[in-house]
């Protein structure tokens, strides 16, 4: 499921909502090439820090957990930024997924 994301300036972004399938093959990579620089660096270094401790099987429990938090962790912070949902069918996705709250 995918969500429609725009700020003032009239920037859109298609974002996925729910499992990261590509932090779970690839880890920090589509954070860094996404330019959130921030958590791509913070991925590699709980990967880097958990692989040398446990032989590489750290860096792939990191990996599976970051799968299921990434998506979410990103949208909030666009939301962050500025961005809101373009239309209400993303607006209602969000709010399904507990990224935003329902309005009175």
């Amino acid at each position: 499921m995918k969500a429609v994301l725009k700020n003032s300036g009239g920037l859109t972004k298609e974002v996925k909502v729910g499992f990261s399938w590509t932090t779970f093959f690839f880890g920090f990579l589509p954070a860094l090439f996404r330019g959130d620089l921030k958590w791509a660096v913070i991925m590699l270094v709980i990967e880097g820090v958990l692989g040398s401790f446990t032989l590489g099987i750290g860096a792939w429990i990191s990996g599976v957990v970051f799968s299921f938090v990434y998506n979410k962790i990103y949208i909030k912070e666009l939301i962050e930024k500025g961005y809101f949902p373009a239309n209400e069918e993303s607006r209602m996705l969000l709010e399904n997924n507990q990224i935003l709250s329902r309005t009175a």
